[in-house]
C-alpha cells in the first residue's frame, strides 16, 4: 500500500504536469480508464495505477505534432549539455493511439476511444462515444508545481461516456487479453458514485444493441455477491447461475493460461489458440460473428505488425 501510495503521488503530479503543458499550448485534456477510475475509489491513491490514457477532445494530430517539436527543442537542446528524457518520442505505431513517455509513465493520447479494426461493430459504437466525448462539463483542479502555485483543469468523462466506455473496453479485455477483479472494482465503484447521473435506459439499450447486456448483468451479480456493493445501486441483478461461475472463476483462474512466447509465428499461432479458446468468451462481448472479428484482427495485425 505505501508503494501504491507513493506511486500514486507521482502519477498525479504527471497528470497534472501534462495537463498544463496542454492548457498552455491550447488544448484541453480529458483522461480515461486509470486515473478517471481512481478517483472514484474510497482511497483513490489504493488502486494500481498504469498508463495515463487521455482524450484531447478531437486534436490528437494537432497537438502531437506540437508535442514533437517541442520534444525536437529539448533534443537539441540535450546536445549542447542539457538533461533530456531519452524516451521523449512519439511512438505512432499502434492502433487507436500514440504512445509517448512523460515523468516515468507511459502515455495514451487516443484519436479514438476503441480500436476500430478488430471488430466491426466499434465503428458504429465509436460514432456514439465520440459525440459523448465533446463534453467538457465535468472536470477536476489539480495543482502543478508547488512553487508557482499553478491549478490545471483535468477534463472526466461524462457519466454516459464513462460508463459505456468502461464496460466495451473492460468486456474486450475479458474476451481476449485477461481480466482483473480490479476492473469490476473500477465498475462497482464507479457506478456508487455516479450511478444517479447514469442514463441507465439509454445504456442498457446499447449494451442490449451491441451484445454485452449478459455478461453486463454477470459483471452487476459479481459486484453485489462477491464484492459487497449494495444491489440498489443497479438498475437490476439478473443472472445466469452457471455463467456468473464460469466468468467469474475464468477471472480468477483463466481457462486459458498459455504464456505468450518466441518470435514472429510462435507470438501469432499464441494468439490463435487464444482467440480460439476464448470463443465462448466473445459471444458474451460482441454482436460481431466471430470469424467477422476473427478476419478483421487479421487485417488489423497486417497494419499495425508490430503489435502481433
Amino acid at each position: 500500500m505505501q508503494n501504491y501510495e507513493q506511486r500514486y503521488v507521482q502519477y498525479e503530479n504527471a497528470i497534472a504536469s501534462l495537463a498544463g503543458w496542454y492548457n498552455t499550448h491550447g488544448y484541453k485534456m480529458m483522461v480515461l480508464k486509470g486515473y478517471a477510475c481512481s478517483i472514484d475509489w474510497p482511497k483513490p491513491e489504493h488502486r494500481p495505477g498504469g498508463d495515463i490514457d487521455i482524450w484531447l477532445f478531437g486534436q490528437q494530430r494537432e497537438a502531437d505534432a506540437t508535442l514533437g517539436s517541442w520534444f525536437k527543442v529539448l533534443a537539441e537542446a540535450s546536445d549542447q549539455g542539457r538533461a533530456h528524457d531519452p524516451n521523449s518520442k512519439i511512438d505512432k505505431g499502434h492502433h487507436h493511439h500514440t504512445v509517448f513517455e512523460w515523468q516515468g509513465f507511459t502515455v495514451e493520447n487516443h484519436y479514438d476511444f476503441l480500436n476500430v479494426h478488430h471488430h466491426k461493430s466499434n465503428v458504429e459504437m465509436e460514432a456514439i462515444l465520440k459525440d459523448l466525448g465533446k463534453d467538457d462539463s465535468h472536470f477536476v483542479e489539480l495543482h502543478g508545481d508547488a512553487s508557482t502555485d499553478s491549478v490545471y483543469k483535468v477534463y472526466l468523462p461524462s457519466a454516459n461516456l464513462h460508463a459505456l466506455f468502461l464496460l466495451r473496453h473492460s468486456m474486450s479485455n475479458f474476451a481476449s487479453t485477461g481480466f482483473q477483479l480490479r476492473q469490476l472494482l473500477d465498475w462497482g465503484f464507479f457506478v456508487e458514485k455516479h450511478g444517479e447521473e447514469i442514463d441507465w435506459d439509454w445504456l442498457e439499450s446499447q449494451l442490449e444493441h451491441y451484445g454485452m447486456k449478459k455478461l453486463y448483468d454477470v459483471f452487476n451479480a459479481i459486484c453485489v455477491e462477491d464484492l459487497g456493493f449494495s444491489v440498489k445501486l443497479f438498475p437490476q441483478v439478473q443472472f445466469q447461475p452457471q455463467l456468473k461461475k464460469r466468468v467469474l472463476n475464468d477471472i480468477l483462474t483463466p481457462e486459458f493460461s498459455e504464456k505468450e512466447s518466441g518470435g514472429f509465428i510462435s507470438r501469432a499461432v499464441f494468439k490463435y489458440r487464444r482467440w480460439k479458446a476464448n470463443a465462448w468468451k466473445h459471444e458474451l462481448c460482441f454482436n460481431d460473428s466471430l470469424w467477422s472479428a476473427f478476419w478483421s484482427g487479421v487485417w488489423g495485425h497486417l497494419m499495425k505488425p508490430g503489435m502481433i
